[in-house]
This record gives C-alpha cells, structure tokens and sequence, in this order.
C-alpha cells in the first residue's frame, strides 16, 4: 500500500505484519537461479524491508529506505542490483553499481554478501576502503568489476587518481548515509556522486531520516519510493533483559568510578565507548595499568591491528574493548555482558545502537553510564526517545568494592570445594586445628586466597553528587521535554564544547585572535581575580576545557567568568576574586585536556 506527497515522494506503508505468500523471494520478481542461491545460502522468507524494496528496485525505481541494522537491507538492495546486472552486457573493465558504506567493516560485510549472491550468476564484487593495499585494489579495477562496494573517503581518492570510472554506472546505493554524514562525508558524497551519469538508479538507506538527509534524497533521487520499517517487536522469550544504570561523577573521578564499576560488575565481556580515538588510547592504558585485560579499536588502527584485536577479544584474552562508535560499527560480538558509556552519546540513536549489542536472544546485559554533573539532560533526552528508564544509582563505595571484592573470594572457594580433590591439603589443615580453632584456620586459608586474587584498588572515596540544575533559563526551567535550543546545547556540551560561550562573544566586544595569544572577551560583573593555568595551546587547550571545568567543578555561573586568554603554554582566566580561591581548590582537584595542570593565582593580580 503506498501513498503519494506533494514532493512526488512515494511512501510504502509498513507491511511487516503482511507476509509474501507462499511463493516467498521468487513472488518478489527475482529469477529461479537467484532464488536457487537464496535457498542454499538459508533464506526462506524476506524481510519487511526486502518485501518493499525489490520489486520497486527491479522496476527501475530510486528508493529512500529508513530501517535499522539488522532488517535485512543488504539483500534488500544488493539482489535486485545483481538480478538487472546480470541480465545485460556488461562494458569491459567498467564499474556497474557503486555502493558506499560508512565504515571499512561494514564494506567487507556488504561485499561478501554481495559476492555469495552474485557468484553464480558470474557478478564480480570489489570491496575498497583505506587500510587495504592500494596496489591491490588498482589491479582489480584495472581488470574490471561490476559492483565496487567503498567507503567515501577511498572511492573519492580512486575518482581523483582516475582508477574508479564511473561513466557507466547504472545504479548507486547509500548505505548508512546518517552515519556518513555524521563522520564528515558530504562533501566526498556530493563530488562522488557528481561523477556518475544522471540518469542512474538511486538507493538511500539510513537508520534515522534527519532534515539533511531529505535534502540529500531531494538533490541526488527521482521520485523516490519512500519505506519505513518499525523496528520489529521481539517475541517474550527474546525480549533484551538489559539493566540500565547511570552513575553522575565529576569529570577527575570518571576513571576511579569507572574501575569501581567494574570490579562490582566484574563482567565477563564488555565495550567501553569513548568519543575520540585520542580517549581511547589513554583510557586503554590506564586501565591496562590497573590491571584489567583491555584492547583499543578505533579509526586510527590498521586492518591488520583491528583484526588482531577483535580475534582477541571473541576468544576471551581481553576482557574489555575500548572503542570509538564509528571503529564498532558493523561488530558482530556474541554474548556481551556489558556496555558502558564512559562519554554519554549527545544522540539517543547512539545509545540505542551502543546498548542493542547487550541483552540479545534473552540473555542479562547491562548498560553503564558515566554523566558528569552538566550531563543530565542527555540522560533525560535518551530516556524520553526510548522510553526507558535508567536508574541513577550512587557510585560504589569503598566498603562496597570490598564485599564485592570478598564475594568473589568466597565464590572461588566454593568452586573449589565442589570440585573436591583437595585431600593432598588435608594433612596441614589438620596439623594446624590441633593448634588453633578449625574456623580460624579456614579464614586465614580464606585471608590468603582473598589477598591472592583481589588487585589492592583505590581507597579514596568518591564524592557523591547530583546532577546539576541551572537557574535562570536552564535546563530545569520547567521540566518536561527540552526546547531545540537546549537540544542543541546539550549535543554541544557532549561534545566538550559550550556553544553559549565560544559562539558568540561578549555584548560589544569583538572576538580578538593575535599571534601568540587568544583573548576570548567575557562579560565581567564587580572585582575580577586572573587565574593562571599551566596548560594552554601546545595541549590544545580551548576555552570550553577551561569553562568546563569550572562550571562542571566549582559550580560558577558561566556569565561570571571574564576574559580568557589562552598562550602556547598557559593560560589565564577571569573569574570573580571572592570566588578565586574556592575555583583555584576545584580546579587543583580535576585535570585539564587529562592532564594534571598547575593552578594558581596570576602575578599580575598585584599589580
């Protein structure tokens, strides 16, 4: 069933609930040899997504899908490519379908498929992404493939090297064109798809359909078909059992909490996402020092490295995968215990697919949050788009990590008893009750083993605090769901930054940029104090780090911080001098860029 808008964009009305009839994949219109390949590779029934999208691929068609990972939307678009191919004479050493994934995983993935679909049929698939052997992949277009499956970034660099003709392109799919969006990609979409024929056919797949990316289907497809297909309701015995829980701390206590959690949960695989590569590398080490068994995958890493890291962690040598979001994209990881934001995502999408690889096939999982003080919003945002709840819970304390520490112990042992053949150990057991109580003796063996297997953590406790409310015109002002404005600020502040500050300058003053100093002007309010910060461009240190950090630690309102000025190896900033000294002890407790700075008042306050 399908309905027509006045953009001329058709739209597929979701037919999940409506099987094909009996006739399954070959009632769709595709030919009895690519259905006989279907049935040997295990398909018996399309999916919602590939019930809409062949026929209309078939018919020739441009299609703007949104559907989540999962529904089935490689074959969805790879088999009708492969059925028109397949069926016409093929230009020598030309290029006849172009797909573009986000994600060097996601390309192997689509190009498989592709290729086990289409090699009886004799359509030749290429996968090109960075990472890869140029060399490789430049023999391989010279010879001629018929779909090249790319990430943006390589494709445009082979369009620019003139290795990757697109002159006889006949059909184009974007695939997670969100993601790529999100990861910089528009302009190498727009200058790709500048290079093929106009009158190709054209497919967009994304899992959210945001305003540019209708502007994107408006500009590069012809009347599309538009489908939508609800993510599909698991049966009972399916349903994800995934605990959701936030812990708020201050920004310098988020690796000590982090660890905390940990030896609580003492889970048995776990992803901890990080926004930048440069966070993952330090929080690996970090926690690599601490004693756990953690292993880095980010965008920065080779294939070589990134297979090797993977293959580690399925077979259970690493217990914890630091990860960016674009780096874990397309990951297939069995039976995940746990999912920790240890940056909360400025989009609740981000969660869902974050916390979506816990929980599956009704087993437990849990999804852990770290929110500094400033964060709740995102938190509240996330809970009002997935309509789930997540307790807030208080970090765990000393004494907690002890029991659980002594829980463990106590678990082992129990272990070994059941075992039994400890008979070898008897004789000194009983040497020793003739001397001493046969209790005391089994909690020294108790003692011993607790000692032997619990690394000694960090005992300093960590401070408790809520989440933060801003007054006047903040986030709080009357509850409920939060403006654009505020949206849009929060998006920001996940990512470090504070719009409100840096995007605008002070009311009649002008933003100043010299060559050994940047001066951010600031609305100044009584007497101001000048605070030095041992930290300034060479740590690529901005304002937001400095605002943030007084904000988020000393609680200032960010109207009363003054002027910033930010040199190669410090930085100075305004704040109010009856305030100097309690944001002066705040800041000593915290670390700039992840760094220890030195904090103190400026000489020049003297003068």
């Amino acid at each position: 069933m399908t309905e027509q808008d006045e953009a001329g964009t058709t739209t597929a009305q979701d037919t999940s609930s409506t099987p094909v009839d009996g006739a399954g994949f070959a009632a769709l219109g595709l030919s009895p040899e690519l259905v006989a390949t279907l049935s040997g590779l295990g398909y018996e029934e399309p999916t919602p997504i590939q019930q809409q999208a062949i026929p209309a691929l078939l018919e020739g068609r441009d299609v703007l899908g949104q559907a989540a990972t999962g529904t089935g939307k490689t074959a969805a678009f790879a088999l009708p490519i492969i059925e028109k191919i397949a069926g016409t004479e093929r230009q020598r050493a030309s290029t006849s379908a172009l797909v573009l994934v986000p994600t060097r995983e996601l390309a192997m993935q689509v190009a498989e498929a592709a290729h086990k679909y289409g090699r009886s049929r004799g359509v030749t698939v290429l996968p090109i992404y960075g990472g890869q052997s140029m060399e490789q992949q430049l023999r391989s277009l010279k010879r001629g493939v018929d779909v090249v499956v790319a990430t943006p970034g390589r494709a445009h660099d082979h369009i620019r090297r003139r290795t990757l003709k697109l002159e006889h392109v006949q059909y184009v799919v974007l695939d997670e064109a969100d993601e790529m969006l999100d990861m910089g990609f528009a302009e190498d979409l727009e200058a790709i798809l500048g290079a093929t024929p106009a009158e190709r056919q054209t497919a967009l797949f994304s899992a959210t359909l945001p305003p540019r990316i209708a502007e994107l289907a408006v500009t590069h497809l012809r009347e599309p078909l538009k489908i939508q297909i609800a993510r599909k309701a698991l049966a009972a015995g399916e349903m994800p059992k995934v605990r959701h829980v936030a812990y708020v701390v201050p920004r310098a206590h988020k690796l000590t909490a982090l660890g905390r959690v940990l030896d609580v949960e003492a889970p048995e695989s776990a992803i901890v996402f990080c926004r930048t590569r440069h966070e993952v590398d330090e929080l690996t080490e970090s926690l690599n020092g601490r004693g756990y068994r953690a292993e880095s995958l980010h965008g920065g890493m080779s294939q070589e490295q990134r297979d090797r890291v993977m293959k580690k962690f399925r077979a259970g040598s690493a217990e914890l995968l630091i990860a960016t979001d674009v780096a874990a994209r397309g990951l297939d990881i069995p039976q995940l215990s746990h999912v920790v934001n240890y940056d909360v995502p400025s989009a609740p999408e981000t969660y869902v697919h974050r916390v979506g690889r816990t929980g599956r096939a009704g087993r437990e999982g849990v999804a852990i949050s770290l929110i500094e003080p400033r964060e709740h919003r995102l938190l509240r945002n996330i809970e009002h788009v997935t309509k789930q709840k997540i307790a807030v819970e208080s970090v765990p304390t000393v004494a907690d990590l002890r029991a659980r520490r002594l829980e463990l112990t106590r678990a082992s042992l129990y272990e070994v008893l059941t075992e039994g053949d400890f008979d070898h150990f008897r004789v000194a057991v009983e040497s020793l009750a003739s001397e001493f109580d046969v209790m005391d003796v089994a909690a020294a063996a108790m003692k011993l083993a607790h000692k032997a297997v619990a690394a000694e953590g960090d005992e300093v406790e960590i401070p408790s605090v809520a989440p933060r409310v801003e007054r006047e015109g903040g986030f709080d002002r009357k509850g409920g769901k939060p403006s654009r404005a505020e949206r849009t600020r929060d998006k920001a502040y996940a990512r470090g930054e504070r719009p409100d500050l840096e995007a605008r300058p002070a009311r009649g003053a002008e933003r100043r940029v010299k060559e050994k100093e940047h001066r951010i002007p600031r609305k100044r309010g009584g007497d101001m104090a000048r605070v030095f910060v041992g930290a300034g461009r060479k740590l690529k240190v901005r304002p937001a780090d400095i605002v943030g950090a007084i904000i988020g630690e000393a609680g200032l309102d960010s109207r009363a911080i003054g002027a910033i000025e930010i040199a190669d190896r410090f930085s100075i900033v305004e704040v109010p001098s009856d305030e100097a000294e309690r944001v002066i002890d705040a800041l000593k407790k915290t670390t700039i860029r992840g760094k220890t700075v030195t904090i103190r008042r400026d000489a020049k306050n003297n003068e």
